[in-house]
């Protein structure tokens, strides 16, 4: 990627940022979305039913308000990960890393020679459809481009440190809805025994001079997660907020 990427020139400013999930695949949603000024968008290919065609569109639309494109794949594959960043994705996110082997093959899909081996073409947005980008998208691109692993169990939490001992991944986004599950509190994200697994990461994760992430789904856990110090939040999920904004009309409506 040969464009500025905001959301990673901020985090290594050492600045938090704020950003959402987008499951609905439009890039007019997203565009509302952007407008509130976020720093990124996740668009959730895991979860949601976005295409290709669509992703790209949603880049542009990110790109047009100054908000960071994240592409969410559903896991460690390479052709889900190539087509995401020659879209011109800012970053990709990929879900429940547990081990280092999965790491190590995510770094190399993800990143050009020497670091790894990415597929390679310039006739894409991500090099500006021009040979001539050559040389300067390979250099850039592997600096240029934010990885991000979710660890979302207990076994992945036990393997956190030999997780972070792998370079070039810039963010670990600990999971506490999955993570809540395993904890035996599913769906409890602001239980006590979460917020303790959440705070023992963040601790491991800021020592290895790598940013942490997490997810609060209410403006009181934002606030918590921020004073935490977690560098890269979301907040709730698009199709949540829609749902939840018509929701509080409805109980207006039928008060008696």
């Amino acid at each position: 990627m040969l464009k500025s990427n905001f959301a990673l020139d901020k985090l290594n400013n050492d600045q938090q940022v704020i950003g959402t999930w987008n499951v609905i695949p439009s890039p007019n949603v997203v565009d509302v979305i952007c407008s509130s000024k976020l720093d990124f968008v996740v668009i959730d290919s895991e979860h949601g039913a976005v295409s290709f065609e669509t992703a790209q569109m949603t880049a542009m639309v990110c790109e047009s308000r100054g908000v960071s494109p994240i592409y969410r794949v559903g896991g460690v594959v390479e052709d889900q990960i190539l087509r995401a960043l020659d879209i011109g994705m800012h970053g990709i996110q990929v879900p429940n890393i547990r081990s280092v082997e999965e790491m190590e093959r995510l770094v190399e899909l993800s990143k050009y020679p020497p670091l790894g081996r990415r597929g390679f073409s310039p006739y894409t947005r991500a090099g500006d459809y021009n040979k001539e980008n050559s040389v300067r998208l390979i250099t850039e691109a592997n600096t240029n481009t934010l990885l991000i692993v979710n660890v979302e169990d207990d076994f992945g939490l036990k393997n956190l440190e030999n997780i972070l001992a792998v370079d070039a991944v810039d963010v670990v986004f600990i999971g506490i809805f999955d993570l809540s599950k395993v904890l035996g509190v599913p769906g409890e994200i602001e239980s006590q025994v979460v917020l303790n697994a959440l705070k023992d990461a963040v601790d491991v994760i800021h020592r290895s001079n790598k940013k942490v992430g997490s997810i609060a789904s209410s403006l009181p856990m934002l606030t918590l997660l921020k004073d935490m110090g977690i560098d890269y939040v979301t907040y709730s999920v698009d199709t949540g907020i829609l749902r939840d904004g018509f929701a509080l009309a409805i109980e207006e409506w039928i008060k008696p």
